[in-house]
């Protein structure tokens, strides 16, 4: 897999809060960028996974009860 340039435009007070955080974490404010963007999208796949699983009910169980229904 490659890598390719992303630009962004950002205010200056963002950009310092993010250095905060990069720096709290040893981390280069790319880095930090980076790794936050990777786990949003991976809560946003996640987040789709257990949707597509609970339209099943419970793991597919034949009752129909979602997990919130199941005492």
């Amino acid at each position: 897999m490659g890598s390719n340039v992303l630009s962004l435009r950002i205010d200056g007070e963002l950009l310092d809060r993010i250095r905060q955080h990069a720096a709290r974490r040893g981390m280069s404010v790319q880095d930090y960028v980076v790794r936050t963007l990777i786990r949003d999208d991976f809560d946003e796949r996640f987040k789709a996974a257990v949707d597509e699983t609970e339209k099943l009910g419970v793991w597919g169980s034949p009752s129909g009860k979602t997990r919130h229904e199941v005492t």
